[in-house]
């Protein structure tokens, strides 16, 4: 029985560290909403568990929560603020050249938060964390964090599965069903859309490795000057990544044991909130139904171009549905009398009224998710990140269609429209993926904390990592020993060559001999 002693002292440590909590630091390093949001319904689900969050980000809390601290960071929203205005411009680049223009954001973003005074002041206060949870948005050099205050490095994708999230745990991403994330791709590749996924992933590992990377490993230095780890050595000792994703709304595909996806923590699987009367009066008056129209957080509507807001409005003004338009202002004078205009509206919540049948949106993951679990098929303009991948699979799976935004006219638009409204098999099939969605065991919100307290409690849980990730890019990919069978069936392919032209000398020599000698007898 004396077993028995110990075990209560593990019961009851594990009891009393359940009931203490642990202590979470949380970095948000954008100032997209969007991707807050992700990162807030985290830490909302961490601090409801009773965990204490620390959390750096650029949106305050206008109301207190109970075990969030705040550490605000206002520089981010100016910083990005820049780049933001740039996004219809870049709109019009190829990918090519709008991944550079990603990364130098990324690589902004990262030393502004790094910058900042309450960030600073934070850094110097002698104290450590249980965990740390990074966002990762191009931002590599802020994993430094968790060396820094001692604790195991959790990642946090708001995009889903990219290239700088897989190379943090080792998951393999074949490129031949795999498509870029920022690609218009779905996973079912003919010939020149694998030969265009494979040279994009080749241009962006060398662009990772030899610009981007040694730009936040200089950064990394910088600000974490004490600690001991090699910066790369760092990035793959990463103890466990979380997707904001789910394979019955994206692709099926292989991720390592520590790759989980918890896709869509931010939705509202309980009763819809009350709409606002305004709101509510103009749905439920609604004759025909109604089309939910916003381009997100990141893109105003107003920042349209006239030409384009023109096409756009006019087409809205000729349809038998009413329309709630994000808009950012609080009129103007063409709004046509179907359309309801707010610079804020309860998407979730709007989403999931029954007399909403329809999502005219810019193919945002987020938006995504939300018109998957409420069952409203899209139209979609991408316009930058993985807003075209997302369009791309929307297509494949039968839930949505895509108006290119360059291509952008009254008549195309409309013609979207009545096909996504006018045939009920992609209203049928968004349905069924729905329920695909929603079949889970437990809520992605639940599983996120369950494997952050996984991880904590295991001190890393270092029994999930990949031995690939201490093989470096040779012996990964067995180039080494491949270049061995090579070597060895080309030097047999010789021997054997040089073998049979010898035996050829051989016996012509002397077959010429043998003709020789006669020639001398006769």
């Amino acid at each position: 029985m004396r077993w028995l002693p110990n075990s209560l002292l593990l019961i009851l440590s594990a009891l009393l560290g359940q009931s203490w909590g642990y202590s979470y630091l949380m970095i948000s390093p954008t100032a997209s909403k969007s991707h807050y949001t992700v990162v807030f319904a985290l830490a909302k689900g961490l601090a409801a568990a009773g965990h204490e969050v620390t959390l750096i980000s650029s949106f305050p809390l206008k109301k207190p929560i109970k075990n969030i601290i705040d550490v605000d960071t206002p520089s981010i929203i100016t910083v990005m603020g820049v780049y933001k205005a740039r996004i219809l411009e870049n709109a019009k680049k190829p990918v090519i050249l709008r991944y550079p223009r990603m990364s130098l954001m990324g690589l902004d973003l990262t030393e502004t938060l790094l910058k900042e005074p309450s960030v600073q002041e934070l850094l110097k206060q002698n104290r450590t964390f249980d965990g740390v949870i990074c966002e990762t948005f191009m931002n590599d050099a802020h994993y430094g964090f968790a060396e820094h205050f001692g604790a195991p490095l959790i990642a946090l994708s708001s995009l889903g599965a990219t290239g700088w999230t897989s190379d943090l745990v080792g998951t393999p991403s074949p490129p031949s069903y795999v498509p870029h994330n920022l690609l218009r791709f779905g996973d079912r590749m003919n010939f020149w859309e694998r030969a265009q996924n494979l040279g994009f992933q080749i241009y962006e590992f060398i662009y990772e490795n030899l610009i981007n990377l040694p730009r936040h490993e200089a950064l990394y230095r910088k600000y974490f000057p004490n600690n001991k780890k090699d910066f790369y050595r760092m990035r793959k000792d990463t103890s466990l990544v979380l997707l904001n994703n789910h394979v019955s709304i994206s692709n099926p595909r292989p991720y390592s044991p520590n790759m989980i996806e918890v896709g869509g923590m931010h939705v509202n699987r309980k009763a819809p909130k009350p709409l606002p009367k305004n709101i509510r009066k103009f749905i439920e008056e609604a004759e025909h139904g109604v089309i939910y129209f916003s381009l997100g957080s990141n893109l105003n509507s107003t920042d349209l171009p006239k030409k384009k807001r023109k096409a756009i409005v006019e087409t809205l003004r000729g349809l038998k549905y009413r329309v709630i338009w994000k808009y950012e202002e609080e009129t103007f004078v063409d709004k046509p009398e179907n359309v309801f205009i707010s610079n804020w509206l309860p998407q979730d919540d709007i989403l999931a009224h029954e007399k909403v049948i329809a999502f005219i949106t810019h193919g945002g993951l987020l938006s995504t998710m939300e018109s998957i679990y409420h069952g409203k098929p899209v139209v979609g303009i991408p316009f930058f990140g993985d807003q075209f991948m997302n369009m791309a699979r929307a297509e494949q799976m039968g839930y949505g269609i895509t108006v290119k935004y360059a291509q952008l006219t009254a008549s195309l638009f409309r013609s979207a429209i009545d096909r996504i409204t006018g045939d009920p098999g992609y209203t049928e099939r968004v349905k069924v993926i729905s329920n695909q969605y929603r079949d889970q065991r437990e809520t992605p919100l639940e599983r996120a904390v369950y494997w952050v307290e996984h991880v904590t409690r295991h001190k890393g849980a270092k029994y999930l990592r990949s031995a690939g990730q201490d093989l470096n890019f040779i012996q990964y990919h067995n180039l080494d020993v491949l270049a061995a069978f090579v070597s060895v069936i080309a030097l047999a392919v010789i021997f054997i060559f040089l073998l049979v032209r010898f035996l050829i000398s051989s016996i012509r020599g002397r077959f010429l001999k043998s003709k020789s000698l006669k020639l001398k007898v006769n």
